[in-house]
């Protein structure tokens, strides 16, 4: 580790830049970046990621001893360059303090502002400054955010508001005044009382004087936060390592709440939302920073064209909005421009989507913060492709642009057109994040993750989110704020998750209590039925039926893109001519697993399958599978229609025999009716079946392989439907895949009864039909000896989902019982079952690809599991030299963009 823990910035000179954000992570980073590039940033300096490791293993005293001598020739580094002295009465430096993870965490860690003040100091601030109000102002906000943060002032049960938050709601309704900024000096006096007699008093603690202790206090606070709940909830929802540790940027303060030519924004160089290229953000005068997240004031928009399409949302009147709501364009027209010069400058340094915040103090402009936007799906991919035409990145830079994974969000249902119309609008926010959400109301996060967890859809409805509330947001189908704008903690956070979010929709009463929310008269409760409309911030009584998205051209340019400089193939898993037909628009190359088991489960045909199954001759089993057969082909027929030209790969009867029969009295009596026999004999058959762990039973070839009938039914059937097709004039691909073998003879004995099969009914049909005979590795057994299996059979498809299963030992149906522990203990770093194991099933699946190629030159390998559509997994698969992955519809585009990523990484 580098000795170095502390590296300083300002004044256009830097310690650090950008490309050391795994070090001083991303604000830091940027914080020196932008000094480099002569962006007006406050002086300060950056204590490194490596000291957030440190602090979690030597603890907070060994830390702070570490630190201590870097830190204080910091702070002077600072008061040099700010010509004031930290914890000085007559000429104070106050501070901030905020963390910076390498990965954009928005809202998960903490930040403290103001920071050394003290009933001395905010009176020499008060003198210097000649503005009182500021100053106490300054003063209240310290306190009350070092007391939450720092001494850990919370509210006690959940239905109540901030302690503090409370305290000031007293204090304005004793004079029926309704914001902050309208309180007077003595009212700010007295809330930094208040403040600290409840800090005391809920825990026990006193409030800290001295500023140096203040500064420790608040650098430790942060490290602790990268522990918190929330933080860790995010980093698992974005798989980011806990070991990459968050830095700490400490700055010299400058005010945005000194009167009316001071103000504080979040902006942003494009729109995160829909990615168009209009630069766009919010901003309030005469506050700080965390107004304009916390939805406390109505911010304003900082563009003119973004004011005028706010107030058409809220029915805001054109004099009332020049009045009152005026955009900085307009209101601040130098600061203005110079905002939109810095902006424009920084997204063409970083060449992407800048999210930015800043400072105006009594007229000068100063950067707080710059960073890659988080953005949603559309955005993500309309940006990057924009980008791309502008010259501005490559095709290779635009493909690693987007993240797989996102891909998701444009494939979500929108809603219909005619029944939008019909629905009861109630009222309309802010278009925070584009999406249709319907669900039941519920009001706080826990409720939301219990309600979802039980199958309910839900939409979370808040005055206003905290970071607390991230296990709600994730849970929930859509977020609804009273208060907050654009930049708000909602709607940031809602569109990194790629969640629906109206927020500010002030129109909106809600009563945590009573668990209501009142819109315009009418009155709502927990679980009533509510639709959102995040691309218009409409809000709608009751459900809205949703119908499936229309894919937008920049989402097909992306696609052909990839298609440009992919190797590795990607097909579906799909048992439907509609899934085929969904997955062939996603621009799937063929079906990769087509289960025949999911196929039996109607009416008819589960009657003839379980005859079949009960029938103790193989007379008996024949005639049932006779039955069975036209159900069979018709099913395969509109498969291979659908995936005309394409190969249709189709694995044989896999599952136990006792998952089909009937295991209610009901059911076995209508058997024993059907059959002619006895409801006891019946009842015997059925537990003759039952296996202790079916599972490893009587199930894949070892079923065809006793009762050889199934299998040559199968294949008259999947053969029969490509004959009728090529009749037709299409182009069929059919394959033939045995299950679970783990000894090469397995197989043979299962190839001789299909060729067998096929051959008579190629010589009865008078059409010969070419296909394909392959067989599914899922036994570690097969894989150690695919040399030999790969003499045999034409292609081996991986079912990594039976493959992590048995070489874990692992039950993939019981593993819920321990796999939270685990992950918690950090035994596993994921879920094997999501996310392919590259060390012990990979290894498996690499030798087998080389032992199976070292005998069949030739041979097609590809993988069916789950982990066929999961981005880290396909590159795996694209490194071993697999021919293709498959997976569900609707991952088809993920997988064909983690692919196409695999190629040019």
């Amino acid at each position: 580790m580098s000795e170095k823990r502390v590296y300083t910035f300002g004044n256009g000179k830097a310690e650090g830049k950008a490309d050391m954000r795994n070090l001083l992570g991303g604000k830091g980073a940027n914080l020196a970046e932008m000094n480099l590039i002569g962006v007006p940033v406050p002086p300060g300096f950056t204590i490194t990621t490596d000291v957030c490791n440190e602090y979690f293993e030597k603890g907070k005293t060994e830390v702070v001893a570490l630190l201590k001598k870097e830190v204080e020739a910091s702070v002077r580094h600072i008061e040099k360059l700010m010509n004031a002295k930290f914890g000085d009465i007559a000429n104070p430096l106050l501070v901030s303090v905020r963390s910076g993870a390498r990965a954009s965490m928005p809202g998960m860690m903490d930040t403290i502002l103001n920071l050394g003040l003290n009933d001395e100091v905010v009176e020499g601030l008060a003198k210097k400054t000649g503005n009182e109000r500021f100053a106490y102002d300054s003063y209240r906000r310290f306190v009350q955010m070092y007391g939450d943060v720092v001494l850990g002032m919370k509210p006690v049960n959940k239905e109540d508001i901030d302690p503090f938050e409370a305290i000031i709601q007293q204090v304005k309704a004793k004079r029926g005044i309704k914001q902050d900024n309208e309180m007077s000096v003595e009212e700010l006096k007295s809330l930094v009382v208040l403040f600290k007699e409840a800090i005391k008093k809920q825990t026990g603690k006193d409030f800290p004087t001295e500023p140096m202790t203040q500064l420790w206090g608040a650098i430790c606070a942060v490290f602790d936060s990268w522990m918190n709940e929330r933080a860790i909830l995010y980093r698992k929802m974005e798989g980011i390592p806990s070991e990459w540790g968050t830095a700490v940027s400490v700055m010299a303060m400058v005010f945005g709440n000194m009167g009316n030519t001071s103000a504080t924004g979040v902006c942003f160089s494009r729109d995160a939302a829909t990615g168009e290229d209009r630069f766009n953000g919010e901003y309030l005068v005469n506050a700080q920073g965390e107004d304009v997240v916390a939805g406390i004031r109505t911010p304003q928009q900082i563009t003119k064209e973004g004011s005028l399409r706010w107030a058409k949302l809220q029915g805001v009147d054109e004099d009332i909005r020049a009045a009152k709501y005026p955009s900085m364009e307009e209101a601040m027209p130098e600061i203005y421009a110079q905002l939109n010069d810095i902006q424009a400058k920084l997204e063409k340094h970083y060449h992407d989507m800048q999210d930015m915040e800043f400072t105006v103090q009594e007229g000068k402009l100063w950067f707080l913060q710059t960073r890659n936007g988080k953005r949603t799906g559309t955005a993500m991919v309309k940006i990057a492709m924009d980008l791309l035409h502008e010259g501005e990145i490559d095709e290779k830079t635009a493909l690693n642009r987007c993240e797989p994974n996102k891909l998701d969000e444009l494939l979500h249902p929108v809603f219909d057109k005619l029944a939008q119309s019909q629905a009861k609008v109630l009222t309309r926010g802010l278009p925070a994040s584009p999406g249709a959400a319907c669900g039941q109301i519920v009001f706080f996060a826990d409720d939301a993750t219990k309600w979802h967890a039980d199958g309910h859809e839900v939409v979370m409805v808040r005055i206003e989110t905290s970071p607390e509330d991230l296990a709600g947001m994730s849970a929930a189908e859509g977020i609804l704020t009273a208060r907050g704008g654009m930049t708000s903690h909602a709607a940031v956070v809602a569109r990194g998750m790629g969640k629906c979010c109206v927020s500010g929709a002030g129109a909106i009463s809600v009563d945590y209590k009573s668990r209501t929310v009142e819109i315009d008269g009418v009155v709502l409760r927990e679980g009533d039925y509510i639709s959102l409309n995040g691309s218009t911030g409409e809000v709608y009584l009751g459900e809205v039926q949703t119908k499936p998205a229309e894919v937008s051209g920049d989402f097909s340019d992306l696609m052909k893109l990839c298609e440009k400089y992919t190797k590795l193939q990607v097909r579906t898993n799909a048992d439907t001519p509609h899934d085929a037909k969904v997955a062939r628009s996603f621009g799937a190359l063929g079906i990769g697993l087509c289960r025949t088991e999911h196929m039996f489960f109607e009416n008819e045909k589960i009657k003839a399958m379980r005859e079949m199954i009960l029938a103790e001759t193989t007379d008996g089993r024949k005639k049932a599978l006779e039955k069975l057969l036209p159900y069979q082909k018709q099913d395969f027929y509109g498969i291979l229609k659908a995936m005309d030209g394409y190969p249709v790969n189709v694995r044989l009867l896999d599952p136990p025999l006792h998952e089909f029969v009937p295991h209610d009295l009901e059911g076995q009596e209508a058997m024993a009716k059907e059959m002619g026999v006895s409801v006891h004999h019946i009842q015997q058959r059925v537990n003759s079946l039952s296996e202790h762990n079916p599972m490893l039973g009587h199930r894949g070839c070892r079923l065809g392989n006793t009762y050889p009938e199934i299998t040559a039914m199968q294949t008259k059937a999947i053969l029969g439907a490509a004959i009728q097709l090529k009749k037709e004039g299409y182009d069929p691909h059919p394959e033939i895949m045995v299950p679970l073998i783990g000894i090469v003879k397995e197989f043979d004995v299962q190839e001789t009864v299909i060729r067998q099969t096929a051959a008579e009914l190629f010589a009865e049909e008078g059409v010969e039909i070419p296909y394909r005979i392959g067989t599914m590795i899922e036994i570690p057994r097969a894989a150690l000896t695919a040399d030999m299996i790969a003499k045999k059979a034409e292609y081996f498809s991986f079912g990594t989902n039976d493959l992590t299963q048995m070489t874990y030992g692992y039950s993939r149906d019981d593993i819920a019982s321990f796999l939270p522990a685990y992950l918690e203990k950090k035994i596993l770093k994921v879920d094997p079952f999501q996310v392919l194991d590259q060390q012990g099933v990979g290894q498996l699946i690499e030798m087998a690809v080389k032992k199976g190629r070292s005998t069949r030159s030739d041979l097609v390998c590809g993988i069916c599991g789950e982990h066929g559509g999961e981005p880290s997994s396909v590159k795996f698969c694209h490194r071993v030299g697999l021919n293709y992955v498959s997976c569900s519809p609707f991952r088809v585009p993920i997988a064909r963009l983690a692919a196409a990523q695999a190629a040019v990484e």
